[in-house]
């Protein structure tokens, strides 16, 4: 089962709200039941009944993996027993509408060049399926000496109308054997593509602080906060780190081992923040350094991106139109010349 972003705020900004209003956990959970729907009002259900056999939030929302990470289920865990669970579930609320803005961020970054070429493949189709075989029938009617790059063109438009069922075919097997190489080879990726490692840094950092002013055990966050991380090569630096801080050596010079991998201003504020004991704040000034730096990349390469991909088709298209206009050109010389 899941949970749309939405709904996932909606579930804990209002439970954060009624608990701090006083309102006792399973009234709250009671009044938030008559105003869902679907898979939400499915959850609000399961907690109310587990509440009502004497269970804790986090032992009943730990059946929902799907809908709260481990992280997310250490934070109640902990703010149940300390006792701050409505503060817990209005800094999640934060945390998850700042992860969600980040990740849309990054994805509207990725997904627009995809869209120009998109648009790009349609202008294709539509030329190689409709324009070049009415314009090639011509041709063949008046035995015309066609160029290379007409010819070219001309088989291209025949072979996607004879095997169109194939072509499809192999064009879907292809995209999916993409998708599954970027499944599997995801940190392969990450590791080689700065702005990657600057996005995992940031996430690490944002989930670190959440943990740590949550009041967890630094080592608990770690093991924590390791696993939002995509690159194996950081997550194995981030269990490096975690064995030194457990030897009685500082986070930092944990990370150190790092140097080239690490933002120097990461470990330049982890340094400063274990030294006047504010890591948790050094933490939540790293995730939002780094968060402004992605920002500025990704603005940066789209700007960069977009006159390239734009020249790019620009020119193959109108080199399809060329080959198709060289012809015609030719042929009202023929014409003229008689």
């Amino acid at each position: 089962m899941k949970l749309t972003t939405q709904e996932k705020l909606s579930f804990l900004g209002n439970l954060a709200t009624l608990l701090t209003a006083g309102i006792p956990i399973l009234e709250a959970v009671n009044s938030l039941l008559e105003d869902t729907t679907g898979n939400l009002n499915k959850l609000l259900t399961q907690l109310r009944d587990d509440l009502g056999q004497g269970k804790k939030i986090a032992e009943s929302l730990v059946n929902f993996p799907k809908v709260f990470d481990k992280v997310t289920i250490s934070l109640i865990k902990a703010s149940e027993e300390a006792g701050t669970l409505e503060t817990t579930l209005r800094d999640l609320r934060t945390h998850v509408q700042q992860e969600t803005e980040f990740v849309d961020k990054v994805r509207f970054a990725m997904l627009y060049p995809m869209l120009i070429m998109l648009v790009f493949v349609g202008v294709l189709g539509v030329i190689l399926f409709f324009v070049v075989p009415r314009i090639s029938a011509v041709f063949l009617r008046l035995n015309v000496q066609l160029p290379l790059p007409t010819k070219i063109l001309i088989w291209i438009s025949q072979t996607l109308i004879n095997y169109t069922g194939l072509v499809i075919l192999i064009v879907v097997l292809f995209l999916a054997g993409g998708i599954w190489l970027y499944q599997k080879n995801k940190s392969f990726l990450v590791e080689f593509i700065p702005l990657f490692r600057l996005i995992d840094f940031t996430q690490f950092s944002r989930s670190m602080y959440l943990l740590l002013s949550s009041g967890l055990p630094i080592m608990t966050a770690l093991s924590l906060a390791g696993d939002v991380v995509v690159s194996h090569k950081i997550q194995k630096l981030i269990k490096s780190a975690r064995e030194m801080v457990l030897s009685g050596h500082p986070l930092s010079e944990g990370l150190k081992q790092g140097r080239g991998v690490v933002p120097v201003l990461m470990l330049k504020l982890i340094e400063a923040g274990e030294r006047t004991g504010t890591l948790d704040k050094s933490l939540q000034e790293i995730s939002q350094s780094l968060d402004y730096e992605v920002n500025n990349s990704l603005k940066a390469l789209t700007a960069i991106l977009e006159p390239i991909l734009l020249v790019v088709v620009g020119v193959l298209v109108g080199g399809m139109m060329l080959a198709i206009i060289a012809p015609i050109y030719g042929l009202i010389g023929q014409v003229g010349g008689r």
